[in-house]
């Protein structure tokens, strides 16, 4: 007869490592505390003997489960699918499996699913609330457990944390940009209004606009896809130009620059383009488009360790910041900066 398979206990990792089991559960439960040396010797073991933890014996023990729910709304596009892969990827590293729900179009199917995702036995729930029709499933969440909201707008309700990245910033820094290269007008394709992304954007450039005195024009609202860039900016090609074009995304700014080419314009010398979320292919435009770089990996960290810091009835470290600032990536659809 075969030998039954066992399945690896943290005893042995102890043993392998040469270290005790109260430091092998250190090493996983507050790995921060463990000497290096020490940690990377247990990973190792870890590692050797295909060690997992028992999740239903440890949610006995210490009534978690280390299961955190993730609900978003299903979307492909660029930004939330990153934001869900960088959170993903952040509470992996942290020790807790991650149970994505989608919730859909229709709103009012968010308390079911809400009840559904708490019946998992989850510790608390990410959400990553890009738009209006997330926002009953957050409320109805935050009433029974710790919610913490990935968006673009403050908290409507205190018991809610919510993380970002700085949109408004992202608007300005593109403004600044062109007003430095000389640009006097330029026109924003807006995404749909009700993102709020896409509402942060539009509202950051309406106010760059006033700070640098120069003229803008607000088309569209576009629906975040290269062929409503692409009408948009055909429309502005009969209606008049302005010196530069901001996008809402890359994916419309695409549709723009394929617009400008078949108009026989010249990018950047007759018109510069710029979108936003420095998208996988940006750089490989023609010409490279400027855009604006989100910090996905870093907000996928801040959104899952606000939410333990609830878990755990803790405040952030201090300084921890609840908005991130993004970056802007200048390409050579903008022309350089002008030296003074």
């Amino acid at each position: 007869m075969a030998p039954t398979l066992r399945r690896p206990s943290m005893a042995d990792v102890a043993g392998r490592a040469g270290v005790s089991y109260q430091t092998v559960s250190r090493v996983l439960n507050e790995p921060q505390i463990v000497r290096p040396d020490t940690r990377a010797r247990v990973l190792a073991a870890i590692s050797e003997l295909g060690y997992t933890r028992n999740r239903a014996a440890r949610a006995l023990k210490t009534t978690r489960s280390s299961l955190i729910g993730l609900l978003n709304d299903g979307s492909s596009l660029f930004g939330p699918t990153e934001t869900t892969t960088a959170i993903e990827a952040a509470a992996r590293r942290a020790g807790y499996s991650m149970l994505l729900t989608t919730v859909g179009p229709d709103a009012d199917s968010s308390p079911q699913i809400g009840a559904e995702l708490l019946g998992t036995g989850v510790d608390g729930i990410l959400v990553v609330a890009a738009h209006e029709g997330m926002v009953p499933a957050v409320a109805s969440l935050s009433r029974s457990t710790p919610v913490v909201a990935v968006t673009a707008v403050p908290a409507r309700n205190p018991e809610v944390q919510v993380v970002g990245v700085d949109q408004h910033l992202g608007a300005h820094q593109v403004i600044e940009h062109l007003a430095r290269t000389g640009v006097r007008s330029v026109a924003h394709i807006a995404g749909p209004q009700d993102w709020f992304d896409a509402c942060a954007r539009r509202e950051g450039f309406e106010q760059a606009l006033a700070l640098h005195g120069l003229d803008g024009t607000v088309v569209g609202p576009g629906d975040w896809t290269p062929r409503s860039g692409y009408e948009l900016a055909s429309e502005l090609v009969r209606s008049g130009l302005p010196d530069a074009i901001f996008a809402a995304n890359d994916m419309m700014a695409i549709g723009v620059l394929h617009a400008l080419h078949e108009h026989g314009l010249r990018v950047p010398e007759e018109v510069a383009v710029v979108g936003f979320d420095n998208t996988m292919g940006a750089e490989f435009q023609i010409p490279s488009l400027t855009t604006v770089a989100q910090p996905f990996a870093e907000l996928g960290r801040l959104a899952l360790e606000r939410l333990l810091c609830m878990l755990e009835d803790r405040e952030p470290p201090p300084g921890t910041p609840s908005t991130l600032p993004p970056r802007l990536v200048v390409r050579r659809s903008t022309l350089p900066e002008r030296t003074h």
